[in-house]
């Protein structure tokens, strides 16, 4: 315990979470090489879960999929997030991985809002369907052997179909292991501003397991302040870690008590964003991939500096790592970190309709629209 009163162990199932810090599973982002950095800068504490892995892509041992699994031998527990509609498949997907000693915890994605999955019946449009919900985690623990199985989620649909507090006492009757409730609906994507109040309220309906807060987490305040304003028993940080993967340190740093926050000058993130790119071509096996794969995180590590347009366009062009050094040299590198430049990054739209499968919000108990046809065949998001 802190001082101020703060449980700084998370138990998710055997494995003891401290500082109580996820991060989130984001598409194309929390791949292996942006977990190692997480975990540099972090010391190795807190848990790190990887992109979404759809459960027929497992199953079939898709390419592409057998990648994403793959996870560095420093990398414990080993976290991996899965996407599934179809009860069967996420049963053989969670049982490949319990034989194959693939990973030592599974968390089930039920918040992805993005309309490939959406009109699938999938992500943040699956609680809808309270029985095939229930089905879904039923395979999934009962499959998991001694893995823990949780689940991440949003508060609903839209504000006229919210599920959040059905869902979470059904996972809670289904064995789930904890929950993360990301405080907004499907349809606001990641508009608007997160309801901390919903984490408040599934936390006291479902007292019986961990709950974790999701949403406007941009800072270890911002991590501080949900845990003490909702009672919340973990954050999970995802957007707010996008070019900045020493915000894992700052999290150690706040739960330990202390403020020893970094505020990198400019010619320490280019050093970070060298790395970065270097780790994606060796996961990869081809250093100009890497270095193409990096350059959407160019924007994020560079959002608040004095960086010309120009020049921001050339780094996004950008194709080998001696061509990424070298434009990144000519940059004012003694910048000192910028006020303001730990507000929101990434997506930011709101007020969206949300994709669903036809006649998805007629009846909440009826499924039979439902069938393992539904299942995405690649993994990623």
């Amino acid at each position: 315990m802190r001082d101020n009163g703060l449980m700084t162990t998370l138990n998710i199932g055997p494995h003891a979470v401290q500082p109580p810090v996820v991060l989130a599973p984001m598409a194309g982002i929390t791949n292996a090489p942006f977990r190692t950095l997480c975990r540099e800068f972090s010391g190795g504490k807190g848990l790190f879960v990887s992109e979404m892995i759809t459960t027929r892509a497992l199953v079939e041992r898709n390419e592409k999929t057998m990648q994403l699994i793959h996870f560095d031998e420093t990398e414990t527990p080993r976290s991996i997030q899965l996407y599934g509609v179809d009860p069967v498949t996420v049963g053989k997907a969670v049982r490949m991985i319990v034989d194959e000693d693939l990973a030592d915890h599974i968390d089930l994605n039920f918040g992805c809002p993005v309309p490939k999955v959406t009109r699938k019946g999938g992500g943040s449009a699956l609680p809808y369907k309270r029985p095939l919900l229930r089905a879904i985690l039923n395979e999934a623990v009962s499959n998991a052997g001694d893995l823990p199985v949780t689940m991440k989620m949003r508060k609903g649909i839209d504000d006229d179909h919210i599920t959040f507090l059905d869902a979470g006492r059904i996972a809670v009757e289904e064995g789930v292991t904890a929950i993360a409730l990301h405080g907004r609906t499907a349809a606001q994507h990641y508009g608007g501003t997160a309801d901390w109040d919903a984490i408040a309220r599934l936390k006291e309906h479902v007292p019986e397991i961990p709950v974790l807060g999701n949403g406007d987490i941009w800072s270890a305040e911002d991590a501080l302040r949900m845990m003490k304003e909702t009672g919340c028993d973990g954050v999970v940080v995802g957007r707010g870690c996008l070019g900045r993967p020493w915000l894992f340190g700052d999290l150690v740093a706040a739960f330990e008590g202390t403020d020893s926050y970094a505020r990198p000058t400019l010619r320490t993130v280019a050093e970070v964003m060298v790395r970065h790119a270097t780790l994606l071509g060796e996961w990869i096996g081809d250093e100009s991939r890497g270095v193409i794969d990096f350059r959407k995180h160019v924007a994020w590590y560079l959002k608040g500096f004095a960086v010309g347009s120009e020049m921001r366009k050339r780094l996004a062009i950008t194709s080998s790592l001696e061509e990424l050094s070298a434009q990144l040299s000519e940059l004012d590198l003694d910048q000192a970190w910028p006020d303001g430049a730990d507000g929101p990054r990434g997506r930011t739209s709101g007020n969206n309709r949300v994709v669903l499968p036809d006649g998805w919000l007629k009846d909440p108990y009826d499924c039979s629209g439902i069938s393992a046809d539904a299942e995405l065949d690649t993994s990623g998001g």
